[in-house]
């Protein structure tokens, strides 16, 4: 079975999308119709921006997710049998298998990233990557620190992100040095993603999520709160509620779909992130990139 994989924040790259732009006629139309929806020219600052620039919330979730959901409809012979997209890369997930239109979807990322912009400036918090430990030992250090730190992102075995107030994540890298991780680093990044922390996002992005129409979808989307396949439109609406202060089950969604037929997972979006995540899941798993 086909599965469709679509990146995160992070994977963005100045001149993303440029060649798509310049040679596909649809791919130019959607790019066109997103400066109109956004309200400024994204492609100005995909295409030519710095890495800064590319770097801002309002722009970068935009961008990767525009990149992705561009490149699948550009795609030939594009029939997912299931998707999954990390973090934020759910929504470019959810526009490719028809639960979203390419406008909502474009509308709920933007005041995502805008959202989450907001309760990152409430308290200081931020990310840390862990390598090297199980996760079990990961999820009973954060539990044994003051103050708010969770695991965030389950990534591969052996490499989760912890989320939390900034002083709570730095205490809890010491300890899972203590505890025998072979690294444990702050993350260049805004603030405490899929943690408690996100809570003002989560209650700001909910009512918008409420107000979208969801589509019965061609094919189940393999859900960053459950790793499990979902179809039900409401089910798909209340996980990705839930998504913002949830941890992201990567490995776990990665495991469930090769349980279930997943023979060829296709990366589609920029960098090559996933793909190399999926491989260290499963050594057998067969994996390319759009």
């Amino acid at each position: 079975m086909k599965a469709y994989v679509f990146p995160g924040q992070g994977a963005q790259f100045t001149g993303m999308g440029k060649d798509l732009y310049e040679n596909s006629p649809l791919a130019k139309e959607l790019f066109e119709k997103a400066n109109e929806i956004l309200g400024f020219r994204i492609t100005d600052i995909m295409f030519e921006g710095t890495a800064e620039e590319l770097k801002e919330t309002k722009v970068t979730q935009p961008a990767v997710f525009l990149h992705s959901v561009i490149l699948a409809k550009t795609l030939e012979d594009f029939q997912p049998e299931m998707v999954a997209g990390h973090s934020l890369g759910e929504f470019s997930a959810l526009v490719a298998n028809g639960t979203l239109s390419f406008e909502d979807g474009l509308r709920l990322v933007s005041q995502r990233a805008l959202a989450m912009q907001k309760a990152c400036e409430i308290k200081p918090s931020t990310m840390a990557a862990v390598l090297g430990l199980a996760d079990n030992i990961v999820e009973e250090v954060c539990a044994s620190i003051d103050g708010v730190v969770v695991a965030a992102n389950y990534n591969c075995p052996g490499q989760l992100v912890i989320s939390g107030e900034t002083t709570a994540v730095e205490k809890a890298c010491e300890a899972m040095k203590a505890a025998g991780a072979k690294r444990a680093l702050l993350l260049p990044v805004g603030g405490a993603f899929h943690s408690p922390m996100m809570e003002p996002a989560r209650e700001e992005l909910a009512a918008a999520i409420e107000a979208t129409t969801f589509s019965t979808p061609i094919c189940p989307v393999y859900q960053n709160v459950t790793a499990t396949a979902v179809s039900d439109p409401n089910e798909i609406k209340k996980n990705l509620i839930i998504q913002l202060t949830a941890p992201v089950k990567w490995t776990q969604s990665v495991q469930q779909m090769i349980k279930d037929g997943a023979t060829l997972f296709t990366e589609v979006g920029p960098g090559k992130v996933l793909a190399g995540l999926i491989g260290k899941i499963d050594r057998e798993a067969v994996t390319a990139n759009a």
